[in-house]
């Protein structure tokens, strides 16, 4: 079978050539050694069955970070390279190119994002470019699927190139600027309404604002999603279940198996959210109040993404960001851990140091609530009034910027400047966002809801055999007298190790003050990642780095729950 793989500068619009190649026959997984996401997926092209791979976007064929040294390995499996350059970034994007033609690898080039080259007044020779570079050149629209059929007819013409020769860096740049400056034209034209938005985007007064407005309708548009779908599809199903498993109740009897697959049953009903049972608790958390949240989350995120308004956010919070050790694309990760931590603890792959990833994973473990548990504190707080819900929230904040402050000045390392294309507004495909998002919520799935199962199951063999009573009654003190919560928050605190959410559920029926609902919803927030997330940041950071982060987020915890009590209770 033959391997075809698309490289090409990040923000060059592969994805959507990717997609419109492959369909949905598409898995996203680690790349071995690492855990730079890779997307591989099979087609026909030309009648010959082929594995597309969508490697990571890359700059230049010489790594500086794990995503580019991910694509120059995958770039040596590749039979055929299809280089995917940006229509209205020539200059920038043939370096790549050159790159990979020196290598002598049969390749065809994409020139993608035609329309918008066109809307922008610039006019590329494609003849001319083609003579030049010594192979295929084919205008596309990737997200449209505009020149996609042209591509796939004329990937058999794909070769070795004739007419570029091996150089180094400076010829290779003066090359650049000859063929650049030869086959593209740019004609005056004035800014649209367009221009006049993404330029006020990025400036930091205007972009602000913007970025506010943006991040408030993404969450509310994530709640209303969230909620329809619990309402009008996932509360009617588990209403059909439940007969179901009130006979599974009643075939079990009392007894440690009744327990562990039903759970506790309360005035003679099953409470989906407090029994506590594998075929209960266990299928209705994950399903019924977090995958519609997870669903809604990774549609809006897919949807800023196919805009082109993350890597604008980024350069935006670029100036903050490096104030807590990091750079811009720290925001990746804040933004990506608020749907899941593990797809934001990945995401702190994009920052080049060991330094700028180190604090960039604590902070968002410490600082980042996923939206389950962002769910669960809504539905745990919401009905004593919204200013429990903001004080949980504000802490957060003052941590993560308090925090990243003292990590930036203590962690040793470097912290470089941020080297970002920003690629134009498009409006997002609506083929390639669902996909997008339909395999963001597969792989959510596969990787939670076992832990969430494990954790149900953990507990409650646990509390038959109590364990759970006796380390309430040990930390009892602790709990009591420096946090001014019940010693039973004890067993939150426990299954908050397994499923965060979970744990903020388990401390409803402890009968608590909303402000003491506040300090351990806080608590629950800082002091550990879920077991999930522990594994990620482990292969992250590894035993030492993680070792580092637990000790961080354990002590902040502490300290932040402390404070907490002797501002809103008193000493």
């Amino acid at each position: 079978m033959k391997t075809v793989v698309l490289m090409g500068n990040p923000n060059v619009g592969k994805s959507g050539i990717f997609s419109r190649l492959t369909g949905t026959r598409v898995i996203t997984s680690n790349y071995p050694g690492t855990t730079v996401d890779v997307s591989r997926g099979k087609a026909h092209l030309l009648d010959t069955p082929a594995e597309v791979i969508d490697a990571p976007g890359t700059y230049s064929l010489t790594p500086t970070n794990p995503a580019e040294e991910a694509a120059a390995e995958i770039f040596t499996q590749a039979d055929l390279i299809i280089n995917v350059v940006d229509a209205t970034n020539l200059e920038r994007n043939l370096y790549l190119t050159l790159e990979i033609l020196e290598r002598g690898v049969p390749v065809i080039v994409a020139l993608n994002l035609w329309d918008e080259a066109g809307h922008q007044g610039i006019t590329i020779d494609v003849a001319g470019l083609e003579r030049r570079l010594g192979v295929p050149v084919v205008p596309t629209v990737g997200l449209a699927g505009q020149g996609i059929r042209e591509l796939v007819e004329r990937l058999d013409e794909a070769r070795p190139s004739e007419t570029i020769q091996p150089m180094n860096e400076e010829e290779r740049w003066a090359a650049v600027g000859r063929i650049t400056g030869e086959v593209q034209t740019i004609a005056h034209r004035h800014h649209t309404l367009r221009d006049r938005f993404a330029e006020a985007s990025i400036k930091p007064v205007s972009g602000f604002f913007i970025a506010l407005a943006v991040m408030a309708a993404t969450l509310l548009a994530v709640v209303a999603i969230g909620e329809g779908l619990i309402s009008f599809i996932f509360e009617p199903l588990f209403d059909l279940y439940t007969p179901l498993a009130m006979q599974i109740s009643e075939y079990l009897g009392p007894g440690i198996l009744h327990d562990i697959l039903i759970g506790h049953l309360i005035d003679g009903e099953i409470d989906y959210e407090q029994a506590m049972g594998l075929l209960t608790t266990g299928l209705f958390v994950p399903f019924a109040m977090i995958l519609p949240y997870i669903v809604a989350f990774y549609l809006a995120l897919s949807i800023l993404e196919d805009t082109g308004y993350l890597p604008r956010l980024a350069t935006l919070v670029d100036t903050f960001f490096h104030r807590l050790g990091m750079h811009g694309h720290g925001i990746i990760s804040v933004f990506l851990g608020l749907g899941c931590n593990v797809p934001g603890a990945l995401a702190t792959r994009v920052l080049e140091t060991k330094k700028q990833r180190f604090i960039a994973a604590t902070l968002m473990s410490i600082s980042v609530p996923c939206m389950a548990q962002i769910a669960m504190v809504f539905g745990v707080l919401g009905p004593f009034g919204m200013q429990y819900i903001v004080m949980v929230f504000a802490t957060l904040a003052i941590v993560y910027i308090i925090v990243g402050l003292i990590l930036s000045r203590m962690v040793p390392g470097e912290c470089p400047e941020i080297f970002l294309e920003i690629p134009p507004y498009r409006v997002p495909n609506l083929r390639v966002t669902v996909s997008k998002t339909w395999m963001r919520v597969r792989g959510f799935v596969g990787e939670a809801i076992p832990y969430l199962f494990l954790g149900i199951l953990l507990v409650n063999l646990l509390y038959t055999v109590g364990f759970l009573g006796w380390l309430a009654t040990t930390f009892a003190p602790v709990m009591e007298v420096w946090l001014g919560l019940p010693g039973e928050a004890t067993a939150a605190l426990l299954v908050g190790f397994l499923r965060k959410d979970l744990a903020v559920g388990m401390l409803v029926p402890l009968g608590m003050t909303p402000v003491q609902l506040v300090i351990a919803v806080t608590m629950l927030s800082i002091y550990f990642p879920c077991v999930a997330t522990f594994v990620v940041l482990l292969k992250e950071l590894g035993a030492r780095g993680m070792a580092a982060a637990a000790g961080i987020m354990v002590t902040t915890a502490l300290i932040v729950g402390g404070v907490l009590r002797m501002v809103l209770i008193g000493f």
